[in-house]
C-alpha cells in the first residue's frame, strides 16, 4: 500500500523505513505460490477440457478430490486469468462496455451447405511448462478448415485482428460468428467486418454451445497435440500448433466429412461430397 501525504507520495525505500521492513521484501513475490498456480491451472484446463460444464464449485471439489486443500476463491481467479467459464446459462454478472455493439445469432436454423458461408471463431488456454498463452482460431464451419489462428501472451484485441487479417487475405465469409468476448467486439474488429460486407453472429450469453464446432476444436487439439507436447516457450508452442493445424487441415480424416480432411471439402477437391449427410454438419 501506498502511503499518501497532502503534497506528494512518500518514496518506497522511506515506507518500508517507516514499517520496519526490508526494502526488497516490497518486490517479493512468491516463486513456490507461482508455481503451484501454474500447476492447479494444468490440472483445471485438463478437467475442463473434459467436463465444461464445471464451474467454480464443481471444479473445487474436483481439485480437493484430488487431494488440493483449495478454497473456491481460488479457483474463481484461476479460472478467470484462464478465460474459461462453464457451459450453462448464468445471470448476467457482467456487462459489456458501453461501446460495444452487440450482434444478433444468425445461425439459428441456417441451411450451412458451402464453404465460406460461416465462419467462426473462439479464444482458448494453451498451457507451457511456465506459464500459458491464448489462441485464437477461426474455422470455416462447413468443413471445419482452419482458416488462421494467433498465439498471444494477453488477452488484448490484437492477436485476434492479427487472426481476421490472415483470414481476410485468403477469402471472406458471408457471416462471421463469434461469442460477445471484448476482442471480438472491439470497434477495430467490427468495423473490418462491416467494411468487407460480412454479416456479424454473435452468441447468446453463456450458450458456448453456439458455437460447438470450435469448442469440439479445441478437445481434439488439446487432447491430440497440447497435452502429448509440454511447450517451454511460446516460440515451441507456436511451431507445434503450426504442425498440428497443418495436419489437421490437411491429412486428419474426419468422420462428419466422410472420412475426408477439411481441406478437401475447403478447396471442393472431393469429387464427391454426396456422403455429407446435413445432419452431420449441424
Amino acid at each position: 500500500m501506498v502511503i499518501e501525504t497532502n503534497s506528494s507520495q512518500i518514496p518506497i525505500y522511506r515506507q518500508c523505513e517507516l514499517l520496519g521492513l526490508n526494502r526488497s521484501s516490497w518486490y517479493y513475490k512468491s516463486i513456490k505460490d507461482d508455481e503451484y498456480n501454474q500447476w492447479l491451472m494444468r490440472l483445471i484446463d485438463e478437467q475442463y477440457t473434459k467436463t465444461p460444464f464445471y464451474g467454480v464449485p464443481r471444479m473445487t471439489a474436483y481439485l480437493r478430490s484430488q487431494g488440493y486443500q483449495i478454497n473456491h476463491k481460488r479457483v474463481e481467479r484461476l479460472m478467470k486469468r484462464m478465460g474459461i467459464q462453464a457451459i450453462y446459462p448464468k445471470p448476467r454478472l457482467s456487462k459489456p462496455h458501453p461501446e460495444s455493439i452487440i450482434f444478433p445469432y444468425l445461425l439459428k436454423g441456417l441451411d450451412i451447405n458451402r464453404p465460406n458461408q460461416v465462419w467462426c471463431a473462439d479464444i482458448t488456454y494453451i498451457r507451457l511448462i511456465s506459464g500459458f498463452v491464448y489462441l485464437v482460431a477461426i474455422m470455416d464451419w462447413f468443413s471445419r478448415y482452419i482458416v488462421s489462428w494467433a498465439l498471444s501472451n494477453t488477452l488484448d484485441s490484437y492477436f485476434c485482428f492479427e487472426a481476421l487479417e490472415k483470414g481476410l487475405s485468403k477469402n471472406k465469409p458471408e457471416i462471421f460468428n463469434s461469442d460477445q468476448g471484448a476482442q471480438f467486439t472491439s470497434r477495430d474488429f467490427l468495423l473490418r467486418l462491416q467494411g468487407e460486407g460480412i454479416r456479424i453472429s454473435m452468441d447468446s450469453r453463456g450458450r458456448i454451445y453456439d458455437n460447438i464446432f470450435v469448442e469440439r476444436l479445441w478437445r481434439t487439439v488439446k487432447y491430440e497435440e497440447v497435452y502429448l507436447h509440454d511447450y517451454q516457450s511460446i516460440q515451441e508452442a507456436k511451431d507445434g500448433l503450426k504442425r498440428y493445424f497443418w495436419f489437421y487441415n490437411e491429412e486428419r480424416l474426419h468422420q462428419a466429412l466422410g472420412y475426408r480432411t477439411p481441406a478437401e471439402i475447403y478447396y471442393l477437391k472431393a469429387k464427391n461430397l454426396t456422403g455429407l449427410k446435413k445432419s452431420d454438419l449441424i
